[in-house]
């Protein structure tokens, strides 16, 4: 699994699964004609390549438990964190639906889905508008009250037992979430990095859980 993008700012960013991870760095000093050196910290991963390229891998389930500036490639430090089996907890939310799951190892052993009607906006003016409206906002209270239980009953009972907290989908239906004070411990032990996803359905929660374990890295220069 390799998933490309671009970001702000220019560069692009992609996401390594982590039995790929070792042949990935040796195409990429390849490519770029050899590497110059490596940073390891805590949190992220630098690799400078020898034609100016920078490779910098933000570390998962962090922190790495090496540091150090060396010459040359030397990430085999992140290789071996990154292919710990983990129990992984994932809450993927849109204003239309949810899907919350366990993951061991990139795979899905436990889930629950739903979706919920969610109009979209009205072009209509005056009081037909207000009164859509209302209906639109009750309709995503009803769908983020579902989410929210459904990651209370399947999730927050089984937080001792997993490694991470893996967040998904839309941002302020997440922060609505939040909200929640039964869910704190969930958010509490999430992840910094939320995914960026379709409507959750059972097929986008097996993909989440294969990314979730996947290594980001965000490629700059020339």
């Amino acid at each position: 699994m390799a998933r490309e993008r671009q970001v702000a700012g220019g560069g692009r960013a992609v996401e390594i699964a982590p039995d790929r991870l070792e042949g990935w760095y040796a195409r990429f000093a390849v490519r770029n004609e050899g590497v110059r050196s490596t940073e390891l910290t805590a949190e992220t991963v630098t690799v400078i390549a020898d034609n100016g390229v920078v490779a910098v891998a933000t570390v998962p389930f962090g922190p790495l438990k090496a540091e150090g500036t060396t010459a040359g490639l030397a990430v085999a430090p992140l290789i071996e964190h990154a292919l710990i089996s983990r129990r992984i907890a994932l809450l993927l939310v849109r204003r239309g639906g949810h899907s919350v799951g366990i993951a061991r190892g990139g795979v899905i052993v436990q889930s629950r889905t739903d979706r919920h009607l969610v109009q979209g906006r009205s072009a209509a003016g005056g009081w037909s508008q207000q009164r859509f409206a209302r209906r639109r906002e009750g309709q995503a209270r009803v769908a983020l009250r579902s989410a929210a239980e459904d990651a209370f009953e399947v999730l927050v009972p089984q937080l001792s037992e997993v490694d991470a907290v893996v967040l998904g989908g839309d941002r302020r239906a997440l922060e609505s979430l939040r909200e929640d004070r039964r869910l704190a411990p969930l958010f509490q032990r999430a992840e910094p990095r939320v995914l960026d996803i379709a409507e959750p359905r059972r097929t986008v929660l097996e993909d989440a859980a294969e990314r979730a374990v996947a290594v980001a890295i965000t490629l700059s220069g020339p």
